[in-house]
Formats: C-alpha cells, sequence, structure tokens
C-alpha cells in the first residue's frame, strides 16, 4: 500500500482516555496527508465501527473496559487483514509487546511516545507494513531468548537463496523496499514478491515473524 500524496491516510484511534485520544486527534489533524476518521472508547465499540468505516491504520489501546486491545487485535487482523494495527500501552513490558506483534501487530508504542513518533509509525505501517524501534526490536529478541530456554526450538529447515537471505538481513536492518530495492538491483515490486515468498517459505504471517525466524536461524546477530 502506497501513499501517492494525495490521498490522505485514514486514521481511527481506540482509548478509553478521552484526554489522550483528543491530543492525539489535535496532533495528528495538523497533518495534511491525515484523516482522522474514527474514535472509540475499547475494543467492541470499534469492532462496530469498523462494519461502517474502513481506517488504513488503527491506534488501539492494550488496556480498556469491556473489551481491551488484547482482545480487540486478533478479531481486526481476522476480519479486516488489510488495516494495520499500532499498539498503544503506558508500560513496556518486553512479553506483552512480543506477544503482540507475534499476532499481528503493526508497530508499538508506549503512550509516552511524542506526536512525531506516533505520525511517523503511522506512515510507515501504513507504507511498509511495520514500524519498528527500539522498544520492538529488544522485545522481539528478548522474547526469542526465553522461548529458546523453554522451548529449545530450532527454526524450520528452510532452504533460503543467496538473494533471499540478503534481502531478509536488510528487511531486519530496517530498510525500507525502495532501498533494498537499490540496493539488491531489483524493481520493489521483485522485492515485495520476494518478502512474500520469504513469509511463505519459513511459515511466517508477518514481518515480527520473519524478524523472529532470522534470528533463531543465526542470519543476524541478537545485541
Amino acid at each position: 500500500m502506497r501513499n501517492d500524496g494525495n490521498t490522505a491516510i485514514k486514521v481511527a484511534i481506540a482509548d478509553d482516555h478521552t484526554l489522550f485520544r483528543t491530543g492525539v486527534k489535535t496532533s495528528l489533524s495538523s497533518r495534511k496527508d491525515i484523516q482522522m476518521v474514527a474514535e472509540a472508547e475499547n475494543g467492541m465499540q470499534l469492532l462496530n465501527l469498523l462494519k461502517h468505516i474502513q481506517p488504513d491504520v488503527v491506534l488501539l489501546d492494550i488496556q480498556m473496559p469491556i473489551m481491551d486491545g488484547l482482545a480487540t487485535l486478533p478479531e481486526i487482523k481476522k476480519l479486516y487483514p488489510d488495516v494495520k494495527v499500532i499498539m498503544l500501552s503506558m508500560h513496556n513490558d518486553h512479553s506483552v509487546i512480543s506477544k503482540m506483534m507475534e499476532i499481528g501487530a503493526n508497530s508499538y508504542l508506549t503512550k509516552e511516545s511524542g506526536s512525531e513518533m506516533i505520525y511517523e509509525a503511522i506512515k510507515q505501517v501504513y507504507e511498509q507494513d511495520f514500524y519498528f524501534n527500539d522498544l520492538t526490536n529488544k522485545a522481539l529478541l528478548s522474547g526469542l531468548r526465553t522461548k529458546r530456554v523453554v522451548e529449545a526450538s530450532a527454526p524450520p529447515d528452510v532452504s533460503l537463496t543467496d538473494k533471499e537471505v540478503t534481502i531478509l538481513r536488510l528487511m531486519c536492518e530496517e530498510k525500507s523496499t525502495k532501498e533494498i530495492a537499490d540496493i539488491v538491483d531489483l524493481s520493489p515490486r521483485t522485492v515485495e514478491a520476494i518478502r512474500d515468498k520469504l513469509k511463505t517459505k519459513t511459515g511466517t504471517k508477518s514481518m515480527a515473524g520473519l524478524v523472529m525466524y532470522a534470528v533463531k536461524a543465526g542470519l543476524i546477530q541478537q545485541t
């Protein structure tokens, strides 16, 4: 999905704190390429809104009454797989973050994130499917270390070409599709096709899954 500069990215927010919701709406409304289309106080209200309004990106609070973000995320991904979801929380618990990314979150931000970071995350998940930051990276790697101890699980035995390994490593370095295309001398469309093939080969469903596969397989170094 690409923003051609003429189409505003449609954003919805679900958060039970009116003050926070208003603050985010106010800061994003000043952006010409963002259009706030819906707001909800909990997950159930959001899901009802999504029947009538299709945002490109949803800002989803984890802790809400009636139906929280943990319960809402899988429902959004099942019913509206093209909608990108950025999780919001007051906490930076690594286990929660890695769980969210594994079940389909496109990014995770703490509520202390400035308006500039929220704006950047919206643009990135809209254009590149994901937005990784230090928080998500550390959480994913921390989650992997825990899993390795508990499960001692090896990644599936997958045969990747040199080109696929190179592209996977570049994706893990947070390079955009266009940057990867320039580096490996392929078209962005071809890079996207290889990314989809990598997901199929490794049995992963998201960029977070690919990152975890790459770490497990020793293709990138844990820091």
